[in-house]
C-alpha cells in the first residue's frame, strides 16, 4: 500500500516515537494528523504536512472527533499508528506499601484500552474507503514493548498493558480481514525518547551495554522507518515485530 495520497492518524504524535512517525509519513506524502494531549501539542515542533490535534486516547468522543477530522481531509484515511502511552514504575509490594490499584488501572486505560479505542474507531472509518489491490483498505500499527515479554521489576502495570496489546494483535487482524484492514504491532526495546532523557547517564550506559548488538539505544526514526515498511508491505498482518536488537531484559 502506498503512503502518499492517504491520510494518517498518529497518537502520541507530539514527541518521541509518534513525532518521528508523523514526520516520516508526512515526508512520504501522507496528510498526517498527530494526536496528543493539549500540553504536548502546545510544545510540539512545527512539521510540514503534520496537523496537531488535541485528543486524549482514553476519551472515545475525542478520538472520534480526531478520526473524523482525518477522514475528512480530502484523501482516504488508510493509516493509524498507536504510539501514545505511559510507563510509571511501581512494585506489587514495596516499602511504601502495595501497588496503587488506581495507577494500575490508569496504565491499562491509556496503553491498552486507548490503543483499542483508536484501533476500533479508525478501523470503522478506514472500512468505508474504496478498496485498493487485493481489497486492501488500510493498516493499523500498534506499539507494544519488549516488556510485554520480559517485564522487569517495577513494570507489572506497564508489562500487563503491553502484553494486552500483543494479545489483541492477531484477533483484531482476523476481525478486520473482511474489511481489508491489516493490524500489526511493533515491540520496541530501549529507545532514546524524551522519557529516557530523564534517566541518569550512568544508568543509561548500563542499559545500552546490555543490548547484544548494536550496543546502543534505538532511535525514534528507526521505529518510524519500520512503521513505513509495514504500511507498504501488504503481506505483513497479524504479527508482532520485536525491534530490540536481540535484547532480553534482566529482572532489573
Amino acid at each position: 500500500m502506498r503512503i502518499d495520497d492517504s491520510a494518517a492518524l498518529v497518537t502520541g504524535g507530539a514527541s518521541g516515537l509518534g513525532q518521528a512517525t508523523a514526520r516520516l509519513l508526512a515526508e512520504k506524502g501522507a496528510r498526517v494528523f498527530a494526536l496528543d494531549l493539549p500540553a504536548a501539542v502546545a510544545g510540539a515542533a512545527t512539521v510540514e504536512g503534520v496537523t496537531y490535534v488535541e485528543a486524549d486516547v482514553t476519551d472515545a468522543d475525542q478520538v472520534q472527533a480526531a478520526v473524523d477530522k482525518a477522514a475528512g481531509a480530502g484523501v482516504p484515511l488508510r493509516i493509524a499508528v498507536n504510539c501514545a502511552g505511559i510507563a510509571p514504575s511501581a512494585r506489587v509490594l514495596s516499602r511504601s506499601g502495595r501497588h496503587d490499584v488506581a495507577l494500575f488501572r490508569k496504565v491499562l486505560d491509556i496503553n491498552l484500552t486507548g490503543t483499542f479505542t483508536v484501533l476500533a474507531v479508525a478501523a470503522e472509518a478506514i472500512a468505508t474507503t474504496e478498496p485498493l489491490a487485493d481489497g486492501a483498505r488500510g493498516v493499523v500499527v500498534n506499539t507494544a514493548s519488549a516488556a510485554a515479554f520480559d517485564g522487569q521489576i517495577g513494570q507489572v502495570a506497564y508489562a500487563a498493558s503491553k502484553g494486552g496489546v500483543v494479545g489483541l494483535t492477531l484477533p483484531a487482524a482476523r476481525d478486520l480481514a473482511s474489511s481489508g484492514i491489516r493490524v500489526m504491532t511493533i515491540a520496541p526495546g530501549i529507545i532514546d525518547t524524551p522519557m529516557m532523557a530523564t534517566v541518569a547517564e550512568e544508568y543509561r550506559a548500563g542499559l545500552a551495554a546490555g543490548v547484544p548488538f548494536p550496543s546502543r539505544f534505538g532511535r525514534p526514526d528507526e521505529y518510524a522507518r519500520l512503521v513505513a515498511t509495514i504500511v507498504e508491505h501488504d503481506y505483513l498482518n497479524g504479527e508482532v515485530i520485536r525491534m530490540d536488537r536481540a535484547i532480553r531484559m534482566a529482572p532489573r
